[in-house]
């Protein structure tokens, strides 16, 4: 699964829209369009993170590296 649809997934399953992302990590709502039309679409280390933290869980579970999302300590 590429992280894309691992993102997408996670905001489903919570429940979140995501506008409300893009506004709390200051990207435009148009990325989300994108990766939803092409979900191998390329997201730059910064806003993977920025994402990352928005939803409190692990960069290496949105890459899709482990599928633990809790954040190691």
């Amino acid at each position: 699964m590429e992280h894309t649809e691992r993102i997408l997934n996670i905001l489903k399953e919570r429940n979140i829209v995501p506008n409300q992302v893009a506004t709390a990590i200051g990207i435009s709502d148009s990325l989300f369009s994108k990766w939803k039309l092409r979900p191998t679409s390329k997201i730059s280390s910064e806003i993977l993170v920025s994402i990352a933290d928005y939803l409190d869980c692990s960069v290496d579970y949105l890459l899709g590296r482990t599928e633990n999302p809790e954040m190691n300590q």
